[in-house]
């Protein structure tokens, strides 16, 4: 099977593309660049862990209404969220509404915290993770980095935070160029990982 597809300019994209009209847009503009902010990097790790058992594109297309309800993932802000602010979310229609999400979002809000105080930044922590030899492109849906990431967490109090999950986000968040062989934006990412200055 193809690993791409032809892009709305004729180009190769990804074959995960097809799925859904606005999934271009996505991945030719966010998907597998490097990031460095804390806040959109603990954004994903929420997003990639309410999508656990749905799929991406219901989560794409509630992401605005996602950063709304919290915060804007302000993980300050969603630190101090209380059982009236879980019983709110539960009522908002315009997120997933499943309470064991919704509650592991607040505690690792306090536990980023706690990890930031020791680590200097999430970016930091995150980027120690990169892989030195990653996986061939979309050929897993772990790695052992994700794999060292995810008991660490786990280990550190964070919840929903597998392996798939946070291979998921180091695909997303640029730690590995995960752009199929021949995608016409894998040299893009590729470059943007060369000129990336990691976080310390």
């Amino acid at each position: 099977m193809s690993k791409t597809v032809t892009g709305p300019d004729g180009q190769p994209r990804c074959a995960w593309c097809q799925a859904a009209p606005e999934f271009f847009e996505y991945h030719d503009q966010e998907w597998g660049y490097p990031v460095a902010d804390d806040q959109r990097l603990f954004e994903k790790l929420c997003l990639e862990s309410f999508q656990s058992g749905l799929s991406w594109r219901t989560i794409l297309n509630k992401r605005e209404n996602f950063r709304k309800a919290f915060n804007q993932f302000d993980f300050n802000a969603v630190s101090a969220f209380t059982n009236a602010d879980i019983e709110r979310l539960l009522q908002n229609e315009g997120i997933i509404r499943h309470r064991g999400k919704i509650e592991a979002v607040i505690n690792n809000a306090r536990r980023v915290q706690e990890l930031i105080a020791v680590e200097g930044s999430l970016a930091a922590y995150v980027w120690r993770y990169e892989a030195d030899n990653p996986p061939t492109p979309q050929s897993a849906s772990t790695s052992a980095e994700s794999i060292a990431m995810s008991k660490d967490l786990k280990k550190r109090g964070w919840k929903f935070v597998g392996p798939t999950t946070v291979f998921a986000f180091m695909q997303a968040m640029g730690l590995v160029n995960d752009h199929a062989i021949g995608c016409s934006m894998r040299e893009k990412a590729a470059q943007m990982r060369r000129e990336f200055i990691k976080p310390e």
